[in-house]
């Protein structure tokens, strides 16, 4: 009986006291993150948008504790604005402070490029090389929902390469900042909707990872940057304000 007692002890999940266990805490707390960062992304939270913590929890389906701890990690990103006693007001987009950042990032991605394609393991370039060959059989049929969520990928085996924990925590919000930046250039610019540049800038960067070629790496990631630079081009005459801020007003009232 003893030993019968142990061993469910061994396989509960939650505390003894039906609360889930610290480990299922932080699983829910990340599931929440990444869950909240793909409606900010997909600007289904849409900038300037006001909403309770109440109206986010049903959202995501998520309970309070999970969604407040996502909440604190994004407002620390700059995407989320906490007012006490008034809610959370998504951040609207700001293209010129988002270019200016894309300067940091630039530098910022060349530290962690070289180190991912110097120090990559076989597992990490076994990796590259599967979503190299996916991006690649995919390049002409891939959803700009696929590709968010390889581009996602790439960014996570990268930094998980470059082994520096450091760089995850300072690096991720920007490129939070920069997927939705280009999801709403191919969404809603005339005439952007080809994925094919931003693939091909991703397929090199994965193959110099994955034969790990350091310099070919930093230059492959120079280009990505530059490539987003571009985008901003248009967007800073051809975008509809409203998109940066759903509360600016209508022209006419339309």
């Amino acid at each position: 009986m003893a030993g019968r007692k142990r061993a469910l002890e061994v396989v509960r999940s939650d505390d003894g006291e039906g609360r889930p266990s610290r480990r299922n805490r932080v699983n829910f707390f990340e599931l929440a993150y990444q869950k909240i960062e793909e409606l900010l992304v997909h600007c289904e939270l849409k900038p300037g948008q006001f909403m309770t913590m109440l109206e986010l929890q049903e959202i995501t389906g998520f309970g309070r504790t999970p969604v407040h701890h996502a909440v604190n990690r994004l407002s620390a990103d700059t995407l989320i604005v906490i007012r006490p006693r008034h809610g959370l007001h998504i951040a609207p987009i700001d293209l010129a402070r988002e270019r200016m950042l894309l300067a940091l990032r630039r530098d910022m991605e060349r530290f962690v490029v070289r180190l991912a394609a110097d120090r990559a393991s076989l597992s990490h370039r076994n990796q590259a090389l599967h979503i190299e060959r996916l991006l690649r059989e995919r390049r002409a049929s891939l959803t700009l929902d696929e590709f968010n969520s390889i581009d996602r990928r790439i960014d996570a085996l990268v930094l998980e390469a470059a082994g520096e924990p450091f760089l995850v925590h300072t690096l991720r919000p920007l490129h939070t900042l920069y997927r939705r930046i280009g999801y709403i250039h191919h969404r809603f610019m005339p005439g952007q909707a080809d994925l094919s540049g931003t693939i091909d800038h991703h397929l090199g960067i994965l193959n110099a990872v994955a034969n790990r070629r350091v310099e070919d790496a930093v230059k492959a990631s120079d280009a990505l940057i530059d490539y987003m630079g571009e985008m901003f081009n248009g967007m800073e005459v051809g975008i509809d304000p409203r998109l940066l801020d759903c509360s600016i007003e209508p022209l006419l009232g339309t």
